[in-house]
């Protein structure tokens, strides 16, 4: 099943509901795997990631050693970003779904938010699914746990919407003896501010 997932990824990229209904019939993948329509069985497919989740962060340091070595990457400028994805229903199952700010223009639906980090290549290096009520400021400080965590201190630039960061942040990063440093766009507020003098 994670196999066809992810040749589906690299091949023909659609949800799970499409590799069930359209993909997997059309495809060779019975042949090639050696299985049958079992394996492209909607709600099998949606628990694909849930067989993996426990393996993420070990997967994510296992990818960035291979980006490495196959591509040559460095991870000393990283893009950090948050969007939301809506869900329509009632999402009982779901305790993240929460209302929110909707980034979709849905604040009739529950939603989650969910926040990556990627290298200017693209390739992603971490992400977290949060609450869909999780304020964007919130979110910044863990991050750059995490990424410490997962790929040990470095010398980084940081890249996002001026949205992201709070005071309180910037100030730590600039004092880090870890040396973060950031680029982000002035808030509007700043602006204003300086609008001036500039």
């Amino acid at each position: 099943m994670l196999e066809l997932l992810v040749v589906n990824r690299r091949i023909d990229a659609g949800s799970e509901f499409r590799v069930h209904r359209q993909w997997f019939e059309q495809s060779a993948m019975d042949v090639l795997l050696g299985v049958d329509f079992a394996v492209a069985e909607k709600d099998r497919l949606y628990r694909g990631l849930d067989r993996i989740l426990p393996h993420k962060p070990d997967l994510f340091v296992h990818l960035q050693q291979r980006w490495k070595n196959l591509f040559a990457v460095s991870f000393e400028v990283l893009l950090y970003d948050l969007t939301s994805t809506y869900v329509e229903g009632e999402a009982e199952q779901n305790p993240k779904a929460k209302r929110g700010y909707s980034r979709d223009g849905r604040p009739d639906c529950q939603q989650v938010i969910v926040g990556l980090v990627i290298t200017p290549e693209g390739f992603p290096l971490a992400y977290e699914v949060m609450d869909g009520n999780t304020s964007d400021q919130t979110t910044l400080r863990g991050f750059l746990t995490k990424i410490e965590g997962l790929y040990g201190q470095a010398r980084r630039v940081w890249l996002m919407d001026r949205g992201v960061p709070t005071e309180a942040v910037w100030k730590e990063m600039r004092e880090a003896e870890r040396q973060m440093f950031y680029l982000v766009g002035t808030p509007n507020t700043r602006v204003s501010q300086y609008e001036k003098q500039w």
